[in-house]
């Protein structure tokens, strides 16, 4: 499968060069042809790893990942184009952090709304699902690293583009893949970060993950 990462950061190269080892060809996008923090990890991730603009890494794609800060989410959809956006599944694992008084960071949208929804209602054209946002970069594809099964998370108002989602995350471990609906449940998993980011602390790693137990 042709996948898109939009966005260079400490996510998306980790997010590429799981694809990549799974066998995908990932085209990772930035905001400029050439990037070089792009072009140094198509280099480490080797065959199958490509890079471009964000309207580049998006045209080809069947699925897209969104990997950008979430004060630039918007900006980057933009940048990609709404031509290569329609009718695709944009898995959008940003989170709406706000770093502007320090550690710890606070969320700019919350409660009444999510990130997610409004990248939704910003590109109709999509079918956003939320997923992974919930995790360090490391346990996003790779969940065996923790000792036992966890959960992870989809949200959104298509089922055929969530059950994608499902599908690819289950080809990476992930066995317990909770439907939470429609993409107004995404303001659960993004205001679970206020919790996640005190929970590093308190446990001095960033690896960890949320198991559900259920009775019956």
């Amino acid at each position: 499968m042709q996948i898109a990462v939009l966005g260079t950061g400490t996510v998306g190269r980790t997010l590429g060069t799981a694809l990549v080892a799974a066998g995908h060809t990932v085209v990772m996008g930035a905001r400029e042809a050439g990037n070089s923090t792009a072009a140094a990890w198509a280099e480490a991730a080797g065959k199958g790893a490509r890079t471009g603009t964000f309207a580049d890494a998006a045209e080809g794609a069947h699925l897209i990942f969104l990997c950008a800060r979430g004060e630039y989410a918007a900006a980057v959809l933009e940048a990609a184009g709404r031509e290569h956006l329609k009718g695709k599944t944009v898995v959008d694992v940003t989170n709406p952090l706000d770093f502007s008084k320090g550690m710890p960071p606070t969320l700019f949208v919350s409660n009444t709304d999510s990130l997610a929804e409004q990248l939704q209602r910003a590109f109709p054209e999509a079918h956003i699902v939320k997923s992974l946002n919930t995790l360090t970069a490391d346990l996003m594809l790779a969940p065996t690293r923790l000792p036992e099964p966890t959960a992870v998370f989809v949200s959104g108002n298509d089922a055929a583009a969530k059950a994608e989602v499902s599908a690819l995350l289950a080809s990476f471990g992930w066995a317990q893949i909770v439907d939470l609906g429609d993409i107004t449940t995404a303001r659960g998993t993004e205001s679970w970060l206020a919790l996640w980011i005190r929970l590093w602390g308190a446990l001095g790693t960033p690896h960890f993950n949320l198991k559900l137990v259920k009775q019956g």
